[in-house]
């Protein structure tokens, strides 16, 4: 029995209710995990790396790729390919499960917009406050020098 991706169909991964990308933009790729090993550290290809090419994704809006850019940091190359890369499992299937949960999760990420912050100043009763709280804290320290006879 053929999967989707054999019979050539194209398979949506959901990020929100009206943003999807298409699984055959992605592009998997296995190799040798790092770290100790036991038996078959050296003949299994158990780490998935993924590479996702967000400039050329028609699924996502243009806002949503430039703060993946900005998310993504030194995981997007030049070319803005995102690479993610899981080794945590000894099993490639949850490797590469885990590898698309994260690229799902840093693209819901992406679509939040940051509320704009809007600048404000300090009331009159606000800065009064604060000049008090200097002026006792400056008794005090005052009261802490050397006694003088006058």
């Amino acid at each position: 029995m053929l999967s989707a991706e054999g019979r050539g169909l194209m398979v949506a991964i959901p990020i929100t209710r009206s943003i999807s990308i298409d699984d055959s933009e992605l592009i998997e790729s296995t190799t040798r995990s790092g770290g100790p090993g036991g038996q078959h550290v050296n003949t299994t290809d158990s780490a998935v790396i993924l590479r996702f090419d967000v400039g050329l994704s028609p699924g996502l809006p243009l806002a949503v790729k430039n703060r993946i850019a900005v998310l993504a940091g030194s995981r997007l190359t030049r070319d803005g390919v995102l690479v993610l890369r899981s080794e945590g499992s000894r099993s490639q299937l949850l490797n590469r499960q885990e590898v698309r949960e994260r690229l799902v999760a840093l693209i819901k990420e992406a679509t939040i917009v940051p509320k704009a912050r809007r600048a404000t100043k300090p009331s009159k009763a606000a800065k009064a406050r604060r000049v008090d709280t200097k002026k006792v804290r400056s008794g005090v320290k005052a009261g802490r020098g050397k006694v003088r006879d006058d």
